[in-house]
């Protein structure tokens, strides 16, 4: 049976246009990733321990350029190791990336009404392994960068605002410019921004992943979207060759 990853064709070039965000800011006006986790999969990438810094959040245009630079910069010195285990970039989106994406935001948009109908226990668990999705998502999308550049919009007045939206342009040689934009929010109690959401050429990756979900919570139930979820977490990362990706035109939103 193909996992989720493998049969939503709207999610791919949505989690490649963030990989390629997030790989590529250091090539231009630059771009994003706090509790660790314990990953789930069964995976044991060799990669020693680096020292880690925290990125400031009260500026959601420069702590997006500024993670997606330190992103960058990780993975460009260990581009050696990844080839050699891929495994690796799960570790790299752990420690760089999700740290500034909040994620429990996005799980509870994703389940949309189905949160409030859920046991508590079974939301819990939602949310703990939605986190380790992610990461596999945006490690499996990681595996079609290829030196892309990034170019972002400057940044806007947010004074007195919660949820700004925190525009960017793919340049590629090879394909046409791809538009992506960051949905990012304001945390009411700890006054510190991150991120929600992506959407790449109006595909929404929040909207994507609630219209695949809606169908298996209203037949099967939130224990199979679960059981989904840890089917593609158990799969290992592969390298793969961006050009079999293509661009869907459905679920377009305005960016």
């Amino acid at each position: 049976m193909n996992t989720l990853l493998e049969r939503n064709s709207r999610f791919k070039p949505v989690a490649f246009a963030l990989a390629i965000i997030i790989a590529t800011a250091g090539f231009s006006t630059a771009s994003m990733a706090q509790d660790s986790v314990t990953n789930s999969h069964t995976h044991a990438p060799s990669l020693q321990t680096v020292a880690l810094q925290t990125i400031a959040q009260d500026d959601p245009y420069e702590m997006v350029e500024t993670a997606a630079s330190k992103t960058f910069a990780r993975i460009k010195s260990q581009q050696s190791n990844i080839k050699n285990d891929p495994e690796i970039l799960r570790v790299i989106m752990e420690e760089e990336l999700m740290p500034y994406i909040d994620y429990r935001f996005s799980s509870f948009k994703v389940l949309g009404k189905y949160a409030r109908q859920v046991e508590k226990k079974e939301l819990l668990e939602f949310v703990s392994v939605f986190r380790e999705y992610l990461i596999t998502s945006y490690a499996v999308a990681m595996g079609y960068y290829d030196d892309q550049v990034v170019e972002f919009d400057p940044a806007r007045d947010y004074d007195g605002r919660s949820d700004v939206t925190v525009r960017a342009i793919i340049k590629d040689n090879d394909r046409p410019d791809i538009k992506v934009a960051f949905k990012v929010r304001k945390d009411p109690r700890s006054g510190e921004w991150q991120a929600y959401d992506m959407i790449a050429e109006g595909i929404s990756l929040l909207s994507s992943k609630q219209s695949e979900f809606e169908s298996i919570l209203r037949k099967d139930g939130i224990v199979k979207v679960i059981e989904s979820m840890r089917e593609s977490i158990r799969k290992p990362i592969v390298l793969q060759d961006r050009s079999s990706n293509a661009a869907p035109e459905e679920n377009k939103e305005k960016v």
